[in-house]
């Protein structure tokens, strides 16, 4: 006998974030309950069902795991079912999707997700072996090749297949940076040029310092709800319209096209689907831009151009503020920061606070509907979230 559960709407009603910085001093419990914390007074919950928590190192950089109880008992939340969700990079975009489960399958009511990373005070080396654990560690992670290696390997062919210069993927740090000069959390507060970029020290051909995102730490924070409990909390919500997780290859030699992640292709389309909405009603986009090169990609494989226009879009002005498409409006990964088990959580954290109009200097004018794209490793875990104002 098949028993069928009525799915319910599922809104977010409070969101946190701790600024993102090197060298925080902070602990990951610490950083976590700085973000919750203010999720919670956000949303005026009281009692909280269940915390989904998005990590990727803890193990390897903190020797530290079971984190579920570990942010409980930190959060003075003890009895509280939680637990720790891992997809790499994408950790917090995957936690954010079990948490959407719990709450439309009515198991749940009032759930918080979190993102927290603690990436600063180790080596470049150790945090460089870190990331490495989202490959094949016997295949790929063995030669010796780097996570930066791999993605500058997507760079030289993004560049030769589609002849598009470094200078035109340039353009996408220079305006993540320009978004950043006034987001209060974030890492980098600096206007850099497509000149600074190209002059940047090298890191791995053809990718340089300014490419790529940097080191930190960092945690965001969520609260959901059922749509028919808003009313109970606040009077401005957001509601999820799709929450979708897909997955491809896990390593570049095993895809015919490494110029394109078809799990961001995947995920998008059933987005889109559930969501009901096309890519051209979406008004604020957060994508993942680990790296320059993904920020053009992404454009292209959620809909918005055409394989290798994406950075026509950015040099036209398309996803300016002002623009078109406004695109990481807060600075997006390159220069909000990039603590990875978080990063997932704080794009939708930012969607939120612009689809409620509270984004102050950041604000997108009229934002009714926001995408976000939430990478684990090479592409191979791709989280796609839509969100619309609530009613």
């Amino acid at each position: 006998m098949i028993c069928l559960i009525e799915l319910r709407r599922v809104a977010v009603i409070g969101a946190g974030m701790a600024s993102v910085t090197a060298g925080s001093g902070r602990t990951l419990s610490e950083l976590f309950v700085d973000a919750a914390s203010k999720a919670i007074n956000d949303a005026g919950v009281g009692n909280i069902d269940s915390i989904y928590v998005g990590n990727m190192m803890s193990g390897f950089l903190q020797n530290q795991e079971h984190l579920g109880a570990l942010m409980a008992t930190a959060l003075r939340r003890e009895g509280i079912p939680t637990f720790k969700i891992e997809g790499a990079c994408a950790s917090g975009g995957v936690a954010m999707n079990a948490a959407v489960k719990a709450v439309l399958s009515g198991l749940e009511d009032i759930v918080l997700v979190g993102g927290v990373e603690k990436m600063s005070g180790y080596s470049t080396a150790e945090v460089t072996e870190g990331l490495m654990m989202a490959e094949d560690r016997i295949k790929v992670a063995s030669t010796g090749v780097t996570f930066v290696g791999l993605n500058a390997m997507i760079a030289r062919e993004y560049m030769r297949k589609y002849n598009v210069t470094h200078e035109m993927i340039a353009e996408f740090p220079v305006l993540c940076h320009g978004n950043a000069l006034d987001n209060p959390f974030a890492q980098f507060h600096k206007k850099i040029s497509v000149q600074d970029v190209l002059a940047s020290p090298l890191v791995a051909d053809p990718l340089r310092l300014y490419d790529c995102a940097g080191i930190g730490d960092g945690a965001a924070a969520l609260i959901l709800v059922p749509m028919e409990r808003v009313h109970e909390f606040t009077e401005s919500s957001v509601e999820v319209l799709a929450s979708s997780v897909a997955t491809d290859s896990l390593s570049l030699y095993q895809r015919e096209d490494i110029t394109t992640f078809e799990a961001s292709k995947s995920a998008a389309r059933r987005a889109y689907e559930t969501a009901h909405i096309s890519p051209q009603e979406v008004d604020v986009l957060e994508i993942h831009d680990a790296f320059s090169v993904l920020g053009p990609m992404a454009l292209e494989d959620l809909g918005f151009a055409e394989k290798g226009s994406g950075t026509r879009m950015v040099i036209d002005g398309q996803c300016a503020r002002d623009g078109k498409l406004p695109t990481n409006t807060y600075g997006g990964l390159k220069a909000r920061g990039h603590p990875v088990g978080a990063s997932g959580i704080y794009q939708l954290a930012e969607l939120v606070l612009q689809l409620c109009n509270r984004s102050g200097k950041c604000q997108v004018p009229d934002a009714n509907v926001g995408l976000a794209q939430n990478v684990g490793g090479i592409g191979s875990t791709i989280v796609v979230h839509v969100l619309k104002r609530g009613d």
